[in-house]
């Protein structure tokens, strides 16, 4: 198979949500080796609740979410085990241990899942931090660190075991427009570098523009997708209310031709 074209995630008829009532339906996308998808929709969509089932927090009640082509929830323990290993995880508000050092953080994945030795798991995690420019803030702690740097340094962290799928929920939350910026340059530059695929649930425009190779649009009253696509044709080419107020920032409907 050419791996250029080989889809590394795939959801098929999916439905999530939460005590058995789903709040997302047939939900079905693929996402190729070395892409950036962005998973955007206004607040109460089920963002966060779709990413979940992505990266095996919560399974879904029904549908498959595929890695590789292998069905993660129907998987042998070890190999879901391997699965796992593929993939980052950086969560919308960093999650950094706030009584460990940026280092410890980074180190954290390494010591739990792996058996290198404690000052193999030091210079893997300094390497980490180097790549996303937090070299000399090894020994800070998270509180010392500005937003934008808290987010690097869960960056790192979810970079530690050398993934090939980073999963990134609202990366520029709370974040300034030119520090949101550079992280969206810094995410752009891991993906065309280390060819990474990225999945990134966010609703901030400047970032859907700047990385998005595509994006799929879920609606809280349609209980699903209502688009999928490059950003920007979604903004010019779309007859749909809801999807063309998210591009234009607009509360007025397209003007029909």
């Amino acid at each position: 198979m050419d791996t250029q074209a080989q889809s590394v995630i795939e959801t098929r008829d999916l439905a999530v949500g939460y005590q058995g009532k789903a709040i997302l339906r047939n939900i079905s996308f693929t996402v190729q080796i070395g892409k950036i998808l962005v998973i955007l929709g206004g607040s109460g969509c089920g963002k966060s609740t779709l990413l979940r089932s992505l990266i095996g927090l919560a399974e879904p009640i029904s549908g498959q979410v595929l890695l590789y082509g292998q069905d993660y929830f129907q998987a042998p323990r070890r190999q879901r085990e391997h699965l796992l290993s593929q993939i980052g995880v950086s969560f919308q508000n960093g999650a950094l241990f706030g009584s460990m050092s940026v280092l410890e953080n980074v180190m954290l994945p390494l010591e739990e899942l792996t058996r290198l030795p404690r000052q193999a798991c030091e210079m893997i995690a300094a390497m980490k931090l180097q790549m996303v420019g937090l070299s000399g803030f090894e020994h800070h702690s998270p509180s010392q660190l500005s937003g934008g740097m808290q987010k690097r340094a869960a960056l790192a962290r979810a970079m530690a075991l050398d993934p090939q799928i980073l999963f990134l929920d609202e990366p520029s939350a709370g974040l300034d427009p030119i520090t949101a910026a550079q992280l969206d340059d810094l995410i752009l530059q891991l993906a065309r570098t280390l060819h990474l695929t990225f999945v990134i649930v966010t609703h901030e425009l400047q970032s859907i523009y700047a990385l998005a190779d595509n994006a799929v649009m879920l609606d809280k009253a349609a209980e699903g997708i209502v688009a999928m696509g490059k950003p920007e044709e979604l903004k010019h080419r779309t007859d749909i209310p809801v999807v063309w107020q998210f591009f234009n920032r607009s509360v007025q409907t397209p003007e029909k031709t």
